[in-house]
């Protein structure tokens, strides 16, 4: 059967790792006989610099995406040749916007999925070094965010006069529709994941808002606690999301399923990607009723371009969790045996310590982006 694969590599190491997730992909569409049919789409900053600065990808492309049967995307954002920051387009939004938020909210890519599982050997970086801070049989959650509205709606603007900003406004919007049924994916994954929390073994699902505040929390928490009247045998839990940045360090085995709005997701799971080692092992999987797209939530980390020394892995992770939705999805049980063999290699790999990146065992003995690689599909291989 057939699989068409869109690939959007975006900026700076972005390029590099989605190579290397390819090559990955290529050595198990060797081993199983799969049929992907890839469709790479130039996107992002360099792509708008370098093509008349008039679209962040070329025409044609978000028809392309609606017809994949998965999409892979690796990062976006290049530093402006005119000014601080990234390049951004004469509509005023970050080149790069297109393939992302444009995807998450044209093809309805509602849930916004992002697993915390510290592996076993990975050690965190603190102050420059490694150490093991966290037990990894106590770090297992995975948070659901909305992905649609709320902050990044995209409703408001700027005033400007005699060529200054003056006031800039963003709204954020809060739909009941929307909130409910990312908070029902949330309660179905928890029946789903049939873990619980590491702390107790209980299945939880914990809100996490600013309901002392605002009126859209407010509304979002009271549709969590209407829905979870569905879910009996799961508990819930709502923390106001200030303080839940500390309980995620303190005692991050409390938590088992987490479900929040669209900003408070965005920065949550950014922190909390610390507990797993960093930001080179963590996922984001961008889920609707009849799309998917799958990246590492790291950016595209300009500085560290044609270096060969990103870490794939979180990548490679991501395309893992893309087969593992598709052979579900499609009812092939191979895809899901492919994704499960690329999660035991990175396991093995990093409970040896060795052949990996800086950002995890340090700088002195680091392995290059593409040795890493490398080493995985040679686990892969040895292991059907």
């Amino acid at each position: 059967m057939p699989y068409d694969i869109v690939c959007l590599p975006g900026d700076g190491i972005g390029v590099e790792v989605m190579d290397e997730a390819q090559k990955v992909l290529a050595l198990l569409q060797d081993m199983f006989g799969f049929d992907f049919r890839f469709e790479s789409i130039p996107c992002g900053g360099k792509y708008y610099l370098e093509n008349g600065r008039q679209r962040d990808w070329p025409e044609g492309s978000e028809e392309k995406c609606k017809a994949a049967d998965a999409i892979l995307l690796a990062a976006v954002g290049w530093p402006s040749p005119d000014g601080p920051g990234p390049v951004t387009m004469k509509n005023g939004k970050m080149a790069g916007y297109s393939p992302v938020i444009g995807n998450r909210v044209n093809l309805d890519l509602y849930a916004n999925v992002r697993p915390v599982e510290l592996y076993k050997g990975i050690p965190h970086i603190i102050h420059g070094r490694p150490m093991q801070i966290w037990d990894p049989d106590k770090v297992n959650m995975v948070f659901i965010r909305e992905n649609t509205e709320g902050l990044y709606a995209g409703i408001g603007g700027k005033l400007n006069r005699g060529g200054k900003d003056l006031v800039a406004i963003d709204n954020r919007i809060i739909t009941r529709e929307a909130s409910e049924r990312v908070i029902r994916y949330a309660f179905e994954l928890c029946k789903q994941r049939d873990k619980g929390s590491p702390c107790d073994g209980k299945p939880r699902v914990t809100a996490i808002v600013k309901d002392n505040v605002m009126d859209g929390c407010r509304l979002f928490r009271d549709i969590f606690f209407d829905v979870a009247k569905e879910y009996e045998g799961i508990e819930t839990g709502k923390d106001i999301v200030d303080a839940f940045t500390q309980w995620l360090m303190k005692e991050p085995e409390r938590y088992d399923v987490c479900v929040t709005t669209n900003l408070f997701g965005d920065v949550v799971t950014d922190l909390a990607s610390v507990l797993q080692g960093g930001m080179g092992l963590a996922v984001g999987n961008n889920i609707g009723d009849n799309h998917g797209m799958f990246e590492p939530i790291h950016g595209s980390a300009p500085p560290l371009s044609g270096k060969n020394a990103a870490n794939p892995l979180a990548m490679i992770l991501s395309t893992k969790e893309a087969l593992d939705w598709l052979g579900k999805r499609k009812g092939d049980a191979e895809l899901c045996k492919a994704a499960s063999l690329i999660d035991t290699a990175v396991r093995e790999q990093v409970i040896a310590g060795e052949i990996l990146t800086a950002d995890i065992i340090g700088a002195d003995k680091a392995s290059s982006c593409t040795a890493v690689t490398e080493e995985l599909r040679r686990r892969i291989k040895a292991a059907k």
